[in-house]
């Protein structure tokens, strides 16, 4: 069996929202600490999409976004910055995604990995 990268929808789908994240501060309105947080959490999400279009037999790369969900889903609370509604919908939308796109994703990488695994 052959790797299959740079196919599933869903590594795409974390790809962009982790873009679109990272660009964010550009259009809603934030304080330093909210743009560093979208930035950062951003690229990450974008890097381990990148991470699992690469290497599709990853199941690690698919609990990376779940978390990464999780947490960007948290950070208007826990960085302070709710009371900036833009900013913060940002985060729990790409958030909710990024969780969503992940768990859809952990079948496919799963079965990669058994098929890959299955070769040794």
């Amino acid at each position: 069996m052959t790797r299959r990268s740079w196919r599933r929808w869903q590594d795409w789908a974390a790809l962009v929202i982790g873009v679109l994240t990272a660009l964010s501060p550009i259009v809603v309105s934030t304080d330093a600490g909210a743009a560093w947080t979208l930035v950062v959490f951003g690229v990450l999400l974008a890097a381990t999409g990148l991470w699992s279009l690469a290497t599709p037999d990853s199941v690690a790369s698919e609990y990376v976004h779940l978390v990464l969900g999780v947490l960007l889903f948290i950070s208007p609370w826990v960085m302070s910055f709710s009371t900036y509604g833009g900013a913060a919908w940002t985060s729990w939308i790409a958030g909710v995604l990024a969780v969503l796109v992940g768990l859809a994703a952990l079948p496919a990488a799963n079965a990669e990995h058994r098929g890959l695994a299955g070769q040794h």
